[in-house]
């Protein structure tokens, strides 16, 4: 192949790009531009993809991690014939469009990861090269290598400089993932200017004391750069970075190598200049030479030999009973018929129990019938109680482990997990304090946005926590949680819930499930005194009044749940008839049909009061503003749990006076809250 279509086709992806962001009068031409070479030595001499079936198994996967450069990724998805047509990169950013500001990997055909926030990209890459370890040590024997795709990124100064790609780097050198390949488009520019300004470390020398293979290459010159990929290929007990200095911005006779061109389309004037620049028609927008398209539309050919020269080898292999029934097992992702019989359950005679002691039998026990749930904590097993016994820890000497030793790394977990979600139908889990949410949350809300079915236990969900204090006390977390779209938040009033919730969340295939366990110990509630349990709705009646309709409601989660029955002991005694709702996920009860949230929470029963121990920002849905809610507006403080539930009101004497002040108030004709 000649240079000359090299370059006309590096141009191509070039001028598709500015195109389509003058188009859109919005986006980042600036790294298109300057990546435009990188990315098309790794699609055109090295990407093993068939674009007609995205979804292959065993295809290498391409993260985009430096999401603001998206329009490089969608014209070469275009360009190598993926699902996207080029009226889709006409209506880059707009509308409904399959061409986002930033890759979305639910929407977009050949997208595998969604990105954007700098550094989840690369957390994400380490998770799909964790992921296609662990499953060719599950499906690959002498012979028999179903499993060996390799995951390229494409990374800017800004990933390298947010901790999330640090942190993911880390735990990847340490585990010396040979699959991955990451080139850093190292353009010396961010949105403020140059990058001196603020970073001036040595990246290459910082990733070597990872133990990563770096190499150096020109980026802007496209053998230079073939020849470093093919090196980072053959490396296959390291990951490999290959630190690529180009130009951001490049062939733009004005702002090239400016932050000018970073995040502003580049005007009519600058676009003819830049095309003149670049031996282009001056006059034609998303304009694709013929030789060009060509050459980019081998990959369907290409891609079809690959993926059926694999479908021969894996065919060879299913010939083998066992292996044939464990790989559609595992890709079809069945839950084992009953498989919730073998789950714990426990009685009102049992000893009270932590709903985190209860979540570490109910993840053993679905761990082993489960072969897609693989997991771990940052740090935290001990206290998480993640571990799963039996299971092996994953690392270099023993890629087979399901237990992920993620160390103190709480956001790039989220990243990995994510990852890890994107490349197999596993179930994958990760833990740590609930007050360390705020380490991870840009990772937890990546999960809802793409869908990913995965699950996050965190422990010490209260003031419960006690002696460690307000650092260690979540009082906003639940709220935050709730808040992010698609989230289902479980908070589990004693053992046999914790076992629905977790059944509930296993089962769930389209995005992330939550779990909010406590650390101090709880009485089990024994659902042939108190009633049906119903976690799949979301709430439900735990304990009936005495008459039929009611004169006060009590919602309540968590460890909330047994003090709030404690309460409508007294309040019947007081001559109050009172139910009480446990509300262990209340996504799943706004998702319940009106008559069904109607029947337990009556519109015409205004006497509500909500009980939880944490910001009571939310609760004012359930029960309107006739009705009271019992948190925690102010942070924690340090001593024992049971003092602090005490001091902070959460005790039988403050919920009785507040239903009868309630009550008192509603009845006496003045409504709502003075």
């Amino acid at each position: 192949m000649s240079s000359a279509l090299d370059q006309l086709c590096v141009n191509t992806i070039r001028t598709l790009s500015i195109d389509g962001v003058q188009k859109a009068n919005s986006g980042h031409p600036g790294l298109p531009m300057g990546a435009a070479a990188m990315a098309y030595v790794v699609w055109t001499r090295h990407l093993r993809h068939n674009p007609i079936n995205p979804a292959w198994i065993n295809r290498d996967r391409f993260v985009l991690s430096a999401g603001h450069g998206s329009m490089l990724l969608y014209s070469l998805l275009h360009l190598t014939g993926y699902d996207l047509s080029l009226d889709d990169l006409k209506a880059f950013r707009q509308w409904r469009s399959k061409t986002p500001g930033h890759p979305e990997s639910h929407l977009t055909p050949g997208v595998e990861a969604t990105t954007g926030p700098l550094g989840q990209g690369v957390g994400n890459l380490v998770g799909m090269a964790i992921a296609r370890e662990h499953l060719a040590a599950r499906f690959n024997a002498p012979g028999r290598e179903v499993i060996d795709f390799r995951i390229f990124g494409l990374c800017s100064d800004g990933d390298m400089m947010e901790g999330v790609a640090s942190a993911a780097a880390s735990l990847a050198g340490h585990l010396g993932l040979g699959s991955i390949v990451l080139l850093y488009d190292d353009n010396h520019i961010t949105i403020d200017g140059r990058t001196d300004i603020s970073f001036t470390e040595n990246v290459a020398a910082r990733f070597e004391s990872y133990g990563w293979h770096v190499l150096q290459a020109d980026g802007l010159d496209v053998d230079a750069v073939d020849s470093a990929v093919r090196a980072g290929i053959q490396e296959h007990n390291r990951p490999s970075l290959i630190c690529c200095r180009t130009t951001i911005g490049f062939g733009s006779p004005n702002k090239a190598n400016t932050s000018k061109v970073h995040g502003s389309p580049l005007g009519p004037d600058e676009i003819a200049l830049t095309k003149r620049n670049l031996n282009w028609p001056e006059d034609k927008s998303f304009f694709i030479p013929n030789e060009a398209f060509k050459h980019f539309r081998t990959a369907i050919t290409n891609g079809a030999k690959l993926e059926a020269l694999w479908n021969e080898k894996l065919n060879t292999a299913k010939k083998e009973p066992e292996f044939d029934r464990q790989w559609d097992e595992f890709w079809k992702r069945e839950l084992p018929r009953n498989w919730e019989s073998a789950l714990p359950k426990w009685t009102a005679q049992d000893k009270p129990v932590a709903t985190r002691k209860a979540s570490e039998q109910v993840l053993n026990s679905l761990a082993s019938s489960l072969p897609w749930i693989i997991g771990g904590s940052a740090d935290l097993a001990e206290s998480n109680l993640t571990y799963l016994a039996g299971m092996g820890d994953f690392q270099k000497d023993n890629r087979g482990g399901r237990n992920l030793r993620f160390g103190i790394r709480e956001h790039a977990m989220g990243a990995i997990l994510n990852g890890i979600a994107r490349t197999a139908p596993f179930i994958p889990f990760g833990s740590t304090f609930l007050t360390f949410l705020d380490y991870m949350k840009p990772s937890v809300r990546l999960a809802a946005l793409s869908h990913l079915p995965v699950i996050y236990v965190f422990t010490h969900d209260s003031i419960g926590v006690g002696e460690d204090g307000p650092t260690h006390q979540p009082v906003e977390q639940l709220w935050s949680l709730r808040a992010t779209p698609n989230v289902w938040v479980f908070r589990p009033a004693d053992a046999n819930e914790t076992t629905l919730c977790w059944q509930v969340a296993v089962r769930r295939t389209d995005g992330p499930s939550a779990l909010a366990l406590t650390r101090q110990n709880l009485p089990v509630l024994d659902p042939q005194v108190y009633g049906s349990l119903g976690v799949e709705q979301g709430a439900y009646i735990l304990a009936e009044a005495s008459r039929a309709t009611p004169d006060a409601i009590l919602l309540a989660t968590g460890s909330e749940v047994s003090l709030a029955l404690r309460a409508r002991e007294q309040l019947e005694k007081d001559g109050i008839a009172a139910r009480i709702l446990s509300m262990p996920c209340l996504e799943l009860f706004d998702m319940q049909p009106e008559e069904y949230r109607n029947r337990i929470l009556p519109p015409n029963v205004k006497n509500r009061i909500a009980i939880e121990a944490g910001a009571t920002c939310g609760w004012w849905k359930y029960t309107g503003l006739d009705g009271d809610v019992i948190g925690l507006d102010r942070f924690g403080a340090s001593a024992p749990a049971d003092t602090l539930f005490e001091k902070f009101g959460f005790n039988v004497e403050q919920i009785v006076l507040s239903a009868k002040k309630m009550i008192a108030r509603n009845n006496s004709g003045n409504g709502g809250r003075q």
